[in-house]
């Protein structure tokens, strides 16, 4: 099934049960019309990071399900995929080649090699401290081989995740492959993770690194525009670089709307919610929540450090359980412009707030997607962080289907499912359509979507101080209907 323009759902394939046909019974049971598309994160056989250092991609990891299960999915909604384009598994029969074989395998040049990168004297400190890192050292790691020889290898993330050379053939074959088998299992889009990483040149920092990035994005959408599958890809960054990618007609997503949302309802002021909607493109994903922290860098620049020092320490003051050291290295937070907590909890728990905040991002321009978690409005679940001691797994808990069962029948649960469901009937929503944003007051803003035809709208208005908001849409036929209240009130 092709993207339309209905909210997605982000999650684990044994997050909302314990597997895939688990996952089909939630949808069939508890979601339908309330999200039109599933971005199902890694189900591939992985070693490391939750599914993000894939070994496979020709398989399922049998205890999610089979391709049967994943195609299933696929004829009722949009799915999203993972690729992993800036690395892949040391466990995967491609890295184990190349350890047996050294330099006679045939996936030598799949892998970037350390030594042969940097001139004879490099790198110096002043090379490793200008590279974009996510951990605190450098991007290497040492390779011991069947023959006994030692090499350094790039290695940007977890010690599971090595780096691929995009440049070389053997890479490209092996990208190419991978993407058209996973679009012919249902795949409607691919996002691209680590994407700003995958390019790696001498005296750069490694990061989006520009032309050669742009060849890369050609060269991938070469193999995906004939199938008609959409490309994603992901970047955590300031927001001038994700414009980058809207500039050049993909799809992007909004990272950084989580934190201005938080600032706004923190404050009670608009200004800055209002002009970052005013300014923000159609053709993009917006997000609250996703399975990584709530990003702090891409709200660089739309934010003042000091709105942004606020809102963090806010977020420690209001929110639930979520304090300073869950994100520190204590959890294994190797990111530090990413604070772990569930978005329901980094609002206090405050069910008026929260659907606040998931009607800003409803009318906000794209495509929302919301998080299994926040779907279901959880709290932190400081149970499973104790037990891993990961910061981030205060915002993955592991629903069971009579948990389930239970929290779909919560006000608030209720209340943000029926304004999914408005959202993706309305034409108010059009994609072509327009954004209009107002600030009557300091604290209160208006934003009214208008459909490409002019004839229907919705209108969220809202005071970011007491948080109370109503949300109504004016039809073809001119009759104005109530949808939404702060007060939890429904509209079936």
């Amino acid at each position: 099934m092709k993207l339309t323009n209905k909210a997605m759902l982000i999650t684990y394939p044994d997050s909302l049960g314990n597997n895939i046909k688990d996952l089909q019974t939630v949808l069939d049971k508890h979601l339908k019309g309330v999200v039109g598309g599933v971005h199902l994160l890694p189900f591939f056989p992985s070693s490391a990071d939750r599914g993000f250092a894939p070994m496979d991609y020709t398989k399922v990891d049998a205890k999610f399900g089979d391709w049967d299960d994943v195609r299933k999915l696929a004829q009722s909604y949009y799915l999203m995929f993972d690729f992993m384009v800036n690395h892949i598994s040391k466990q995967s029969h491609y890295f184990k080649d190349f350890q047996e074989k050294h330099n006679a395998s045939a996936y030598r040049d799949l892998f970037i090699h350390w030594n042969e990168f940097w001139p004879k004297g490099r790198p110096t400190q002043a090379d490793i401290d200008l590279i974009y890192k996510r951990k605190p050292k450098a991007p290497v790691q040492t390779v011991t081989f069947a023959d006994g020889q030692k090499e350094a290898v790039w290695n940007t993330f977890g010690e599971d995740q090595i780096d691929m050379d995009v440049t070389k053939p053997v890479t490209k074959q092996f990208i190419s492959d991978t993407l058209n088998f996973l679009m012919d299992q249902g795949a409607s889009i691919i996002r691209l993770d680590a994407f700003a990483y995958a390019v790696k040149k001498l005296d750069t920092n490694d990061f989006f690194v520009e032309p050669e990035i742009w060849d890369l994005l050609k060269e991938i959408n070469q193999i995906t525009a004939p199938k008609q599958t959409m490309l994603l890809p992901e970047i955590h960054e300031n927001y001038h670089i994700v414009r980058k990618i809207t500039d050049h007609d993909y799809f992007s997503y909004d990272f950084a709307l989580p934190i201005v949302t938080l600032y706004s309802l923190y404050s009670g002021k608009t200004d800055r919610l209002a002009g970052w909607l005013k300014n923000s493109p159609m053709k993009q994903f917006t997000t609250l929540d996703t399975h990584d922290g709530i990003g702090v860098v891409d709200a660089k620049d739309i934010l003042t450090d000091d709105e942004m020092d606020y809102t963090k320490e806010e977020m420690y003051k209001v929110g639930a359980n979520v304090k300073k050291v869950y994100s520190s290295t204590a959890y294994h937070n190797l990111d530090v412009y990413q604070i772990n907590t569930t978005y329901y909890s980094a609002l206090g728990d405050n069910d008026q707030a929260y659907l606040l905040a998931r009607a800003v991002q409803v009318f906000a321009p794209g495509i929302p997607q919301v998080y299994y978690v926040g779907l279901l409005a959880g709290k932190n679940d400081l149970a499973l962080l104790e037990k891993t001691k990961e910061g981030r797994n205060i915002n993955r808990h592991y629903y069971s289907l009579d948990e389930i069962d239970q929290q779909t029948q919560r006000p608030v649960v209720k209340a943000l499912f029926n304004l999914l469901k408005f959202r993706n009937k309305s034409a108010a929503f059009d994609l072509d359509g327009a954004i209009d944003v107002k600030q009557p007051s300091e604290t209160e803003i208006q934003v009214t979507r208008r459909s490409a035809d002019g004839k229907t709208s919705a209108t969220l208005a809202a005071n970011l101080k007491t948080q109370q908001f109503t949300i109504t849409e004016t039809t073809p036929d001119g009759q104005t209907t109530q949808v939404l209240t702060s007060n939890l009130s429904l509209v079936d």
